[in-house]
């Protein structure tokens, strides 16, 4: 855990785009980070501002007044999916670091320019891919590292919801202009990063199935991605807007030929959530304890994991090349001759 800083040597974040996981979870993450400070919030909608903690914290209605702050070093970019790429010209050009939630983009040409726009910026860019950072998955990681499971053969992951048209009143993620498509680019990304992080391996291939089966908006509301690691692993990735939440649907699995790991309830946004193993000789279950300091809130083991690399200015450990290759595997992933929406395209 890092202990807070003198309040002149915390790092200073805005966040633009002031939706529920903003409200909820990024927010938060900032304000009890031990080395950065919430200095701005920024969103076209008023109401959502209104609605975001941090009662000192200025909001503004137009991004120019954020990039003119001088305390904002990084952006935390919240927005809806369309809009990353332009953001990220901005913030670049204004000289903020960048931290953008998935999918970076769109398209890959999109997350191309932003990588290059930082780097001719000379600012940080990172994906917010809080997953990799949750307690259970950081200890998960050091297990297969240390070959507690054997030699790795599998990986599942079954992340889904229930995410009906009027999930929200302004449901952007099931429309394609905005969303770019719908369960897939908006779950998938989380478990393509993740299964990278856990097996300390890249994805030589990846393929994908979507289907609209359930919900009556013109994106997909299920897909299941399936491919191969470079070191032979195979992996599967099950992502669903048409799972009942009371079913279980947050599952990371992990076989190899000494022991089974398990992860239930562990893929979202909060902490907690149970690590299994089972062994392969004996069929014994034992569960994996976290500590208290290990068990915290992933977005606030993110922001200050991206704060301690700009403060102490080295690079952060995922490059943004890394996250236009796994958005090329995303986008690359759906073959069009199975699908003719706009959600594989």
């Amino acid at each position: 855990m890092i202990c807070a800083l003198p309040r002149s040597r915390r790092l200073g974040w805005a966040i633009v785009g002031c939706g529920w996981v903003a409200r909820d979870y990024v927010a938060p993450a900032v304000l009890q980070a031990g080395n950065s400070r919430l200095v701005s919030l920024c969103d076209l909608d008023a109401e959502a501002l209104a609605r975001m903690p941090g009662d000192e914290v200025p909001r503004h209605t137009e991004l120019r007044e954020v990039l003119e702050d001088p305390d904002v070093a990084v952006v935390y970019i919240a927005t809806p999916n369309h809009a990353h790429a332009a953001l990220t010209e901005a913030c670049a050009a204004a000289g903020k670091h960048v931290f953008c939630e998935k999918p970076m983009a769109i398209r890959l040409e999109d997350g191309v320019r932003m990588v290059e726009a930082c780097r001719r910026a000379g600012v940080m860019y990172a994906t917010a891919f809080d997953q990799r950072h949750h307690g259970a998955h950081r200890k998960l990681r050091t297990l297969i590292h240390e070959g507690a499971l054997g030699t790795v053969t599998q990986a599942r992951i079954h992340y889904a919801c229930w995410t009906p048209r009027d999930w929200t009143a302004n449901n952007w993620r099931i429309d394609p202009r905005q969303a770019g498509g719908g369960a897939m680019i908006d779950l998938a990304p989380h478990g393509i990063d993740l299964l990278e992080v856990l097996l300390e391996d890249e994805w030589a291939s990846l393929t994908a199935l979507t289907q609209r089966r359930v919900h009556d908006y013109a994106v997909d509301d299920g897909a299941i991605l399936m491919g191969k690691f470079k070191s032979g692993i195979l992996g599967i990735i099950q992502v669903a807007y048409n799972c009942p939440d009371n079913y279980p649907r947050r599952t990371l699995e992990v076989i190899g030929t000494q022991a089974r790991a398990l992860a239930y309830k562990t893929m979202g946004q909060t902490p907690g959530g149970t690590l299994t193993l089972t062994d392969a000789a004996t069929g014994e279950e034992r569960p994996v304890p976290l500590s208290p300091e290990e068990d915290r809130s992933p977005f606030l083991n993110q922001v200050e994991a991206f704060s301690t690399c700009v403060l102490e200015g080295r690079p952060y450990p995922f490059t943004p090349e890394r996250d236009v290759r796994l958005l090329g595997l995303l986008t690359q992933a759906c073959d069009p001759r199975a699908w003719e929406d706009t959600a594989c395209r």
